[in-house]
């Protein structure tokens, strides 16, 4: 963990207890595969932390766009604190070398997949809370937040995606899209589960979120890029 205070420098911080940062960037199969370690692993952080960031989005969409109703607000916050924007965040700070992971896990590529990356951020700004603050995690934030909302806007990924996938299957298909969930891993507090949406037999799209709803509106969205593919 040498290469911690490039991390730090990169944040432009400098942590006042480095064991946080430890635990923010320690992963549970980390500690099975090291059990003599005294460090816990990053969950109840990671919980902390997603917390922590739905109120700084929240609160910062309700000073930009202060004639957005409720509805708007919190599709725009759930399409910015959903796994693959807080994965994409986590790539931009490049969390992924600096994980502790237990080999398997590193092996099958854990330091580039979504659900890892976006705990850790999630960590990762709990971490920063308790050591630095609010106004630090704000600072860090709005600048991942700034582009991130205007691809959303542009986009319309903020939109019910569901609803929008489903008038274009019934409309070329005469099918109902099917959702199911095909994977769930994390403790109950943070479960991250994975949904693939299906028009007849064929898989249009996969998603994963913190709960099953997202999963499949981030399913919906996924498919609503590959229409999009189609079309062009």
């Amino acid at each position: 963990m040498d290469n911690l205070p490039s991390l730090e420098e990169k944040l432009g911080i400098r942590f006042r207890d480095y064991s946080l940062l430890l635990r923010a960037l320690t992963h549970r199969s980390y500690l099975n595969e090291n059990p003599d370690m005294v460090l816990e692993d990053n969950e109840r952080l990671e919980f902390l932390g997603d917390a922590v960031l739905d109120f700084v989005v929240g609160a910062y969409l309700y000073h930009k766009y202060p004639e957005m109703n409720e509805g708007e607000l919190t599709s725009l916050r759930a399409a910015l604190v959903r796994t693959q924007s807080l994965a994409e965040f986590a790539q931009i700070w490049e969390l992924g070398r600096f994980l502790r992971l237990g080999y398997g896990e590193a092996e099958y590529g854990g330091r580039e997949r979504p659900p890892i990356l976006c705990a850790a951020f999630e960590a990762l700004i709990g971490a920063i809370y308790l050591d630095q603050g609010l106004v630090t995690v704000q600072s860090l934030v709005k600048p991942l937040i700034d582009p991130a909302l205007v691809n959303i806007l542009e986009e319309s990924l903020h939109k019910d995606a569901k609803s929008e996938f489903q008038v274009w299957a019934q409309a070329h298909y005469n099918v109902t899209p099917r959702y199911q969930v095909v994977d769930s891993s994390g403790p109950d507090h943070a479960k991250e589960f994975t949904v693939q949406v299906l028009v007849g037999d064929e898989m249009w799209g996969v998603g994963h979120g913190r709960s099953k709803q997202r999963a499949a509106q981030a399913a919906a969205q996924s498919a609503l890029l590959k229409v999009e593919q189609i079309v062009e």
